[in-house]
């Protein structure tokens, strides 16, 4: 591989319509590759040639506790399922779809399940919580979101447009509801994850907390999550680790 290649490879990504994540993420993943190649393969070095492009800012909404009741409040009993464990428990919209009887342990109310990063949870389950999961049939194979979905068509009698219960469709869902309620904020599911990190932030002030809610194995996963509100440092607590601690004496040779 030459040079010249790497620019013929980079003016594609530059021409391309891509999000400023995916350009970020390619040509970190293209500076991996060349690095490798030149670590063991003896190929030449040209990973230091390739451009960088700006990281993504995180996306940094909250939403409001308005926004949570009035959604909550008209929301059906599978999308409240679903929100809830997005809120409560800060758990993906994705895994929050997928959870089923067999994660649930209804003595000790845990749920117990992989995170993406294949990372194993088990968190505790809040009362408004308890109360649905406890209306599904422990015995199912299937989900809890889904269980409530089918219960929901076959009680109102509604044939709806809505065919399958997965992220995408209860996405559509969502979005409408959304519509329907006035509220002019693009919202996202993953929004309640993130106002519940927030919301331990401020309420512990330990980030160790959030880091273990949201079952990040990398600490810096966590700050990207935060990265908005982190308080600001303090020029008095600055002044103050410059301050011998009186409780120590000076060590004796």
């Amino acid at each position: 591989m030459r040079p010249a290649h790497i620019t013929e490879v980079q003016a594609v990504m530059r021409a391309r319509y891509h999000a400023a994540s995916t350009k970020h993420n390619r040509a970190k993943a293209l500076r991996q590759i060349l690095r490798w190649l030149w670590q063991y393969h003896g190929a030449a070095k040209l990973d230091d040639q390739v451009n960088r492009f700006a990281s993504p800012r995180p996306r940094n909404v909250c939403v409001t506790d308005d926004e949570k009741q009035r959604i909550l409040a008209a929301a059906a009993p599978h999308v409240k399922l679903w929100i809830l464990l997005c809120s409560d428990l800060a758990i993906r919209s994705g895994t929050a779809i997928a959870l089923a009887p067999r994660d649930y342990d209804p003595a000790r109310r845990t749920l117990t399940f992989t995170t993406k990063c294949d990372e194993h949870l088990t968190l505790p389950v809040t009362q408004e919580i308890v109360e649905m999961l406890q209306a599904c049939d422990p015995q199912s194979e299937m989900s809890f979101v889904r269980q409530l979905w089918h219960r929901h068509h076959r009680q109102t009698r509604t044939r709806s447009r809505l065919t399958s219960c997965g992220k995408n469709a209860l996405g559509r869902v969502f979005n409408n509801l959304q519509t329907q309620l006035g509220i002019t904020r693009h919202l996202r599911p993953h929004d309640f994850r993130r106002t519940t990190a927030v919301a331990m932030l401020k309420a512990t002030g330990d980030i160790r907390e959030v880091q273990a809610v949201l079952g990040h194995k990398n600490l810096q996963s966590t700050f990207w999550y935060l990265d908005h509100d982190l308080r600001p440092v303090s020029r008095t607590t600055l002044e103050l680790l410059k301050k011998p601690n009186p409780r120590k004496g000076p060590k004796c040779a």
